[in-house]
């Protein structure tokens, strides 16, 4: 996977866990991987949107196929 636009990545989430779950996930969810951030404030401070939703799959075992 090259480099995820901010819009891509949206959709990958909602495409995932569902519009409503995935908004919460993003701004509620902490995430040890991304140094105790939220996706959202990982995404804020400058981290790139692939690693965010690298660090979403394996926290939810997302399968690779839908990754």
């Amino acid at each position: 996977m090259g480099r995820v636009r901010l819009t891509e990545f949206h959709e990958m989430v909602r495409d995932e866990f569902g519009q409503m779950h995935g908004d919460a996930l993003l701004r509620d969810h902490v995430l040890l991987e991304l140094g105790g951030r939220t996706a959202a404030e990982a995404i804020e401070a400058g981290q790139e949107p692939r690693e965010v939703w690298r660090a979403l799959c394996e926290e939810f075992d997302v399968p690779p196929a839908r990754r």
